[in-house]
């Protein structure tokens, strides 16, 4: 490849990162803290996630660590509330957000290009050394949608299907953050 390629080669790729952020800088924004939670309440923050309208839905930009390594099922909550609460008389971390936000009663836990629950969002990936960083667009979401809700990361990962365990089999509740 000779220099003229190599230069046009850059000059197109900036081209495509400032093309591809143009919605983003000019879109709605807000910053979600987070925090770990546990049965015993919430505890302490482990950074940010910063949501942003885009031309191809919501961006969600992560800065968080602290996460076990690996994949963690990512949703919106109904309730603005990460306290914990009881059920079936023992505490459970977060349960005050209440369910993944399905404002068109679907029932249904399909992922974020499916049909169910407007809640379900794209996987988190935390690093071997429990870092967030990697934007996720939930494609059926606007910033306007997240305000009076929660963001709840999960314990384990998400199949995006109500089988072989309801909600996509994430586990217990491990970080989240009230979006006002």
């Amino acid at each position: 490849m000779d220099y003229e390629e190599k230069k046009m080669k850059k000059i197109l790729f900036a081209l495509f990162i400032v093309v591809f952020f143009a919605g983003y800088s000019l879109a709605d924004e807000m910053v979600i803290p987070v925090h770990l939670v546990t049965e015993q309440g919430i505890g302490k923050n482990i950074g940010t996630v910063t949501a942003a309208d885009s031309q191809y839905g919501l961006l969600l930009i992560p800065q968080l660590s602290d996460l076990s390594p690996g994949i963690h099922g990512f949703h919106v909550h109904q309730n603005a509330d990460c306290s914990h609460a009881m059920k079936d008389g023992k505490h459970i971390a977060a349960l005050a957000a209440g369910g993944h936000y399905d404002p068109l009663k679907t029932g249904k836990h399909e992922g974020p290009y499916g049909k169910g629950h407007l809640g379900d969002l794209p996987a988190l990936y935390a690093d071997t050394n429990g870092k967030a960083t990697l934007t996720v667009v939930s494609p059926r979401l606007k910033v306007s949608d997240l305000k009076g809700r929660s963001l709840m990361i999960h314990a384990g990962g998400d199949n995006y299907s109500d089988y072989p365990e309801t909600l996509g089999g994430g586990g217990a509740r491990a970080a989240c953050g009230v979006i006002k």
